[in-house]
């Protein structure tokens, strides 16, 4: 996990089980979190094919441009992310650990911020855990997005969260969207991101990393394979 807050949402998830496999959502006191609150979230996941919000900050619902309550938790993901993340849900719910994504999210005009989410299963008034304590945070500057919503989200990254070793899940790799390279108007993006070391530009189709500039091109881009073309 990259972010700060990610990992104080997990210890905060930990102490709360005090030695069950996870804790139960009525245990959770806003206050205790009151930092974190306008970004997390509680997913249902009851079904994992059809994970929907439960609660949302506000910060987090500004973020997507309206209201997340009763909607589904993967209307903004693209197609293969979709496939991805139900098959991740469904393992995170078994092995009763925190699951980290790392993923790319896009505005319609192609404004683009790299985003950590860490979803940890929590029981409701039930035995076996089906809904997850979520947060989102955007790692890179938020200045991208030039106050836009996300529209689309890219999965780029995966793993189970555990408390002293954090194991990456190899059995459900992030999707490769293969059309975007063979897409007759797709430009060719390079995107960057900087950790602290000294960074080399990488093409989208081996790892998406944050984009810091893209080359203006003269052709159009369909937006993540949707069908909606802006000019960049």
């Amino acid at each position: 996990m990259k972010h700060r807050n990610s990992h104080l949402l997990v210890g905060y998830w930990s102490r709360l089980r005090r030695g069950r496999a996870v804790p139960d959502q009525t245990e959770i006191d806003p206050r205790s979190i009151k930092r974190m609150l306008a970004t997390t979230f509680i997913l249902d996941a009851s079904d994992t094919e059809r994970p929907l919000y439960r609660l949302a900050g506000t910060a987090l619902c500004e973020r997507f441009g309206g209201e997340l309550r009763g909607s589904s938790y993967l209307a903004h993901w693209e197609d293969q992310s979709r496939v991805a993340l139900c098959g991740l849900l469904k393992q995170a719910l078994a092995v009763r650990q925190p699951l980290s994504l790392l993923s790319i999210g896009a505005t319609t005009d192609c404004g683009m911020v790299e985003m950590e989410t860490v979803l940890a299963p929590i029981t409701f008034n039930n035995a076996e855990p089906m809904r997850f304590l979520g947060m989102t945070q955007v790692l890179t500057d938020i200045n991208a997005l030039c106050g836009r919503p996300i529209a689309f989200e890219r999965l780029i990254g995966s793993q189970i969260v555990r408390e002293d070793d954090p194991i990456a899940i190899s059995d459900l790799p992030p999707p490769v969207i293969d059309r975007w390279s063979g897409h007759p108007r797709a430009p060719h993006l390079r995107l960057v991101v900087n950790q602290g070391q000294n960074t080399q530009p990488q093409n989208t189709q081996s790892q998406a990393q944050p984009a810091q500039g893209v080359e203006k091109v003269a052709r159009r881009l369909d937006v993540f394979g949707t069908g909606i073309a802006v000019e960049i």
